[in-house]
């Protein structure tokens, strides 16, 4: 059975961006291999070329933050939700990070009442943050 192991942001600056998503969702940068990012200076490379943030308790999926060419971030059709007990106490923790805030909606299906803040991250991609649903 496969499971995930990374996911992966197209962006413009990886380690600003992973500065971002470690502290939204309490994950930690990971480091760079001894030697890497020095091999990769000596061959002209750009070392903010790539970085990660991981769980510190190692169950969820590395974030993995890759300089390169991306699609317009208001048509991938996919992106993350995060839940919070305080939605919008969250919300504003998340805007002082750097994200911007686009939009809360709700909706109700039979006796459950679900409601979302929409957001984009400091380069534009969407997520969302989630309250428990309602009942």
């Amino acid at each position: 059975m496969a499971s995930i192991a990374n996911i992966t942001f197209a962006c413009e600056d990886p380690e600003a961006l992973a500065e971002f998503w470690a502290a939204a969702v309490d994950y930690e940068i990971q480091e760079a291999p001894p030697g890497l990012l020095e091999a990769i200076e000596a061959e002209g490379g750009d070392p903010n070329r790539a970085a990660a943030a991981i769980d510190p308790a190692g169950e969820g999926p590395r974030l993995f933050f890759k300089k390169m060419a991306r699609s317009s971030p208001e048509h991938i059709p996919i992106h993350l939700d995060l839940s919070a007990d305080d939605r919008e106490s969250e919300v504003e923790r998340l805007t002082e990070l750097g994200a911007t805030e686009v939009e809360t909606k709700t909706e109700t299906t039979g006796p459950y009442t679900e409601t979302w803040t929409v957001m984009h991250d400091p380069e534009g991609n969407g997520f969302c943050v989630q309250s428990p649903p309602e009942e």
